[in-house]
């Protein structure tokens, strides 16, 4: 198999955030079955290769760039345009496209459906986030009634919802990083996530939406929004509860009563399989077969199904309306 180098901007606490660690976390699976290392282009870091330097290279052909960063694949798109490259999406809506000759793997449904409509000359594949194995139900006794993160939380749930649950029941706020995030949701009842406001400010979608899933699998009732990612495997009145419903009062009245119903129903271990080390890399095996597959196919064949870009969309669109208009006044 190719060498699969992993492009990021740093992995310094600059650039820390759930996506970086998704990414680090999906370095780690892959090299389990094929070598793979970091390659950095903001920023040169002690240790890694800088992508500049590596480009310096002559032979490449034996080598896989793994896009992931959205705000900068537009350009490391343009920039790798002759070499192997894959789109590891998180994040929909952003304001590019990309080629057929760019494989893309998604990590939500949400997101391969976004992708499947916009480039559907790409080879596009699945691959979810992993759970690790430390989240789970320790069944251990509760002292936290509502617990909830505050970055990416919407306003309302700050600054309506929060001080008026903090009155009624044992409210725990994070907002800075927990390093015993299974701990922590153990020990609590419910969990909230509201990001739906977050991303509609970043005008993009919630990739995948990991915490809610961790809590979830951690025994939490989960109060969520259904945004992007989250709509993968969040089903309200079966798994969670839809929060900001309608009003305020209607929010407290659910959250309250889960409180005080006796039932603490638990998510059988099946539901969390497809997220879990063992399925996923079972599927990246696939995939990556499947990738090495095509960039062989690559070099002996040019691409011959036109792309579904812009400027073929008017000519669809013109011609589609020529068509109506000659049926219509020139048929008879």
């Amino acid at each position: 198999m190719r060498k699969l180098y992993f492009l990021l901007p740093g992995t310094d606490n600059k650039f820390a955030c759930g996506g970086l660690w998704a990414e680090l976390k999906t370095l780690n699976l892959a090299q389990q079955i094929c070598s793979a290392e970091v390659v950095t282009y903001r920023q040169r870091e002690p240790g890694k290769l800088f992508l500049d330097d590596v480009l310096q290279q002559k032979n490449l052909t034996d080598v896989i760039f793994v896009i992931s960063w959205g705000f900068d694949i537009a350009k490391l798109a343009a920039k790798l345009q002759q070499y192997n490259v894959v789109y590891h999406a998180h994040s929909a809506g952003y304001k590019f496209s990309l080629p057929g000759n760019i494989p893309i793997i998604t990590v939500s449904r949400n997101t391969m459906g976004y992708w499947g409509q916009k480039s559907p000359n790409s080879l596009i594949y699945y691959l979810p986030n992993q759970i690790s194995n430390e989240f789970q139900n320790l069944h251990l006794e509760r002292d936290i009634d509502v617990l909830v993160q505050a970055r990416k939380s919407s306003a309302y749930l700050m600054k309506s919802l929060i001080p008026e649950l903090e009155k009624k029941c044992q409210v725990f706020v994070a907002n800075s990083f927990i390093e015993d995030l299974p701990g922590l949701f153990n020990r609590a009842k419910i969990y909230l996530y509201d990001s739906a406001e977050y991303w509609a400010q970043q005008r993009v979608t919630e990739g995948f939406g990991l915490q809610p899933m961790e809590a979830l699998a951690c025994g939490c009732q989960v109060f969520s929004s259904i945004n992007g990612g989250l709509s993968d495997y969040l089903d309200p009145g079966f798994n969670c509860y839809k929060i900001a419903a309608y009003s305020r009062e209607f929010d407290m009245h659910r959250i309250l009563k889960v409180l005080e119903s006796p039932v603490n129903t638990t998510l059988s271990e099946d539901f969390f399989a497809e997220y879990r080390y063992e399925n996923i890399i079972k599927r990246l095996q696939v995939i990556l077969t499947e990738l090495n597959e095509f960039f062989d196919h690559k070099i002996q064949h040019p691409q011959n199904i036109p792309d579904l870009n812009n400027l073929r969309l008017i000519k669809l669109t013109a011609n589609n309306i020529y068509s109506k208009i000659r049926k219509k006044y020139f048929s008879k």
